[in-house]
């Protein structure tokens, strides 16, 4: 095992990570990051439209969400995982999955999103300004939301984890617990919401 692995066992004991699920979630996008968070010690809580529901990925596999997304709350949690899949297109429309977005950036808490994960935050006002990447496909949604895009694996930029595809999970993770240690250690100020953002 890599010193690097050892480090990260158990280091996000008593953290809790809200995810996002729904109907065609990116299969990879979601259940890679949970347990990958559970193996590093978090406890990840599944939240979609409805809670008890079965909801089938792009691959055909299962997800029964833990709680319903109205009935969350971002000051229960230390981060948000945002999937792909065609489930964003969906959710973004939801106001209070926007509002919820926007409790977790208020907070300054970290906020990953890969892939058309990217779609909620847009959606939400909390990328203007901010380093990004994410699926080609939503590059131009993106940039008009007044993010900066770069093309690469992983990009983090203050609260913001962001990544392109399944390819790119290992970064992804890697990246997303690495600032959640650094955030439950010495938690950031709050980042102001910039001109022209949604509130």
């Amino acid at each position: 095992m890599s010193s690097e692995s050892t480090d990260h066992d158990r280091s996000l004991a008593g953290q809790r990570v809200l995810i996002f699920t729904g109907d065609i979630y990116e299969d990879l996008e979601l259940w890679y990051p949970k347990l990958r968070l559970e193996e590093a010690g978090a406890q990840t809580l599944l939240a979609g439209p409805e809670a008890g529901k079965t909801y089938m990925g792009k691959n055909g596999y299962p997800c029964v969400s833990d709680a319903a997304i109205a009935d969350m709350n971002a000051a229960d949690f230390d981060a948000l995982v945002v999937p792909g899949g065609f489930m964003p297109d969906k959710l973004r429309r939801d106001p209070q999955v926007l509002e919820l977005v926007r409790g977790f950036q208020a907070a300054g808490k970290p906020i990953a999103a890969i892939c058309h994960g990217g779609w909620i935050p847009i959606s939400a006002g909390v990328y203007r300004g901010v380093r990004v990447t994410g699926s080609p496909g939503i590059k131009d949604d993106l940039v008009n939301a007044g993010a900066i895009y770069e093309d690469a694996a992983v990009v983090v930029d203050g609260n913001h984890v962001t990544s392109r595809r399944p390819d790119d999970l290992p970064d992804f993770c890697r990246e997303l617990i690495r600032l959640m240690r650094r955030s439950f250690d010495a938690p950031v100020s709050s980042p102001a919401i910039k001109p022209g953002s949604s509130t």
